[in-house]
């Protein structure tokens, strides 16, 4: 890595430059590691049962067996994963990958339609699904390529009388499993207690190990490629840049974004078990009393979300009344960090929340703000040691440090490509530099801020006007819960600044927000319309769709 890189000059004195790609083997080598150094440690709890690394190791063991000798699956094939947080998921991903099989993984809310065109385009030929999601897959299942069919339940892996009870009660008091049927089936729990070794089949850091479905830059839906050696790299970074933070097989994770997402995929569901950590899985965390209570049980040392999570979490009267003291790190993604949310969280917890930045398709850890007290608010950070930025104009060009420019990012975690689309892989590569479609600066030394999106800037009037910043103005009024922005059409200036607010004021107007705004934005920056509404649309990790705004 050549030293003229501005951000090499910010790093914590602790942090090399480079990483060694090939320290691990294969994500199957992280867990094997895992499980001969925290055999009787607590590898996953959730709904208060927890299992340790070794029955981690021989669930995942015999899943992959029963891949291999219960059905015609060959190396390479591609099973998917459409399960929320719960015990079910780590084993089936550690599966799968053992049975040299690839991953794919499945938001549980999709529509039949959006599940239909992932199975087929994906050439997906199983599914572990739960089974409040099976009527959805029975109605679409014979115009997808799938042939296996594995059902799991939210007490499949509880135990005997908490998973009867549980099921019951999901079942027939809640009435949350619409009815289904299929042909054929086999339920979860019957293919993980075989108690046989799967053939060994060693993936090479080449192999595919994970599909993840994104509009990515483009917005064409498309697999991203993420192969072992991407997200080996990607653990090798955070190796590198938290140092001695944690403590080996001593460490509690709080995983309440779905892991079916490349964010908690990486951050939480493989990162934990590289540092033999219990990884504490949050199955809804929409129910916030629910989550606080969970949170209450015993101290914890990372806390990964977005801005939404973070932001909600706050505004709960009890979530002040935690104990944080073993709070090691709280880190961000997925969308814009608010100053205002990161100020009061670390007011309150007394651990600052450092934003990072990534993507599907670099696995996703790009860059991240530095844990010796260095980090700034309103930044994405510093690249990752073995990772490079560079800012393009809109001709491919490199710009200078301090102007604007699209985020290229080049490194080891990166993704090789979009699943069988050359034509929409070709788009998004200047060189070897991966375009994200991020607006940012990059400062003399090394921080990025990111502007917005490129697709989602708003020209007034020829001006260009990014969400991220009227949102940003609008979030930092005390009567505003939550702001979504984006353009709408407009006969005089091309396109108007239309605003979504969420109130925590009943009493704040749109003559309030726009007097607020003109101290601290140019006219053509104010929102032109201001509508409140009782909630945002959002993601499935609580990001908000822009797009959605209405």
């Amino acid at each position: 890595m050549k030293d003229e890189y501005p951000w090499l000059k910010s790093y914590p004195s602790f942090v090399p430059h480079t990483i060694d790609e090939a320290k691990y083997s294969s994500i199957v080598d992280i867990l094997d590691k895992a499980v001969e150094a925290y055999s009787d440690l607590p590898a996953v709890e959730n709904m208060g049962k927890c299992i340790t690394y070794k029955e981690l190791g021989a669930y995942s063991d015999s899943f992959a067996w029963w891949l291999q000798n219960k059905t015609e699956l060959k190396p390479g094939d591609r099973v998917a994963i459409q399960l929320p947080n719960i015990l079910q998921f780590p084993v089936a991903v550690f599966g799968i990958l053992k049975a040299g099989l690839i991953v794919v993984n499945v938001n549980p809310l999709y529509t039949e339609g959006e599940m239909k065109h992932q199975f087929t385009d994906l050439d997906v030929k199983a599914v572990i699904i739960l089974e409040n999601f099976a009527g959805n897959l029975q109605r679409i299942l014979d115009q997808t390529p799938i042939k296996h069919v594995i059902i799991a339940t939210i007490g499949d892996m509880l135990g005997t009388i908490k998973g009867a009870i549980t099921n019951f009660v999901i079942r027939k008091v809640k009435k949350m499993v619409p009815p289904y049927s299929f042909t054929q089936s086999i339920p979860f729990n019957s293919t993980i207690h075989t108690n046989h070794k799967p053939s060994n089949i060693t993936p090479n850091l080449k192999d595919v190990a994970f599909l993840q479905y994104t509009g990515g830059t483009t917005g064409v839906p498309k697999g991203v490629t993420l192969t072992h050696g991407n997200i080996c790299a990607n653990m090798a970074q955070v190796d590198a840049w938290v140092g001695t933070l944690f403590d080996n097989g001593k460490e509690i994770f709080i995983t309440a974004l779905p892991m079916y997402h490349i964010f908690s995929l990486t951050a939480n569901c493989i990162l934990s078990i590289h540092l033999g950590a219990k990884n504490k899985l949050i199955t809804n965390p929409r129910d916030m009393k629910g989550f606080i209570k969970e949170l209450k049980k015993e101290k914890f040392s990372f806390f990964s979300g977005v801005n939404t999570l973070f932001n909600g979490l706050l505004n709960q009267s009890d979530f002040k009344t935690i104990d944080f003291s073993g709070l090691k790190l709280s880190l961000a993604g997925g969308m814009a960090l608010q100053d205002t949310v990161a100020n009061r969280w670390e007011a309150v917890t007394g651990n600052p929340i450092l934003e990072a930045y990534g993507l599907s398709e670099t696995s996703p850890g790009a860059s991240v703000n530095p844990i010796d007290g260095n980090h700034r608010i309103g930044t994405i950070g510093l690249p990752l040691p073995s990772t490079i930025f560079k800012l393009f104009d809109d001709d491919g060009n490199e710009v200078a440090l301090g102007e604007r420019g699209e985020i290229g990012i080049k490194g080891p975690q990166v993704m090789p490509g979009y699943w069988q689309r050359p034509d929409e892989t070709a788009k998004v590569f200047n060189g070897d530099f991966f375009l994200t479609g991020d607006i940012g600066i990059m400062d003399e030394t090394g921080f990025t801020k990111i502007i917005d999106r490129k697709k989602e800037m708003i020209i007034v009037s020829g001006f260009n006007v990014f969400p991220n910043e009227v949102e940003k103005v609008l979030g930092e009024h005390p009567g505003v819960f939550e702001v979504g922005v984006k353009g709408v059409a407009d006969a005089k200036t091309n396109e108007a600044i239309s605003a979504y607010v969420v109130k925590k004021d009943p009493d704040i107007t749109v003559e309030i927000l726009r007097e607020f705004c003109k101290d601290k934005l140019v006219a053509y920056k104010i929102p032109k319309h201001i509508h409140f509404r009782d909630e945002l649309p959002k993601s499935n990790v609580g990001k908000i769709l822009r797009r959605l705004l209405d």
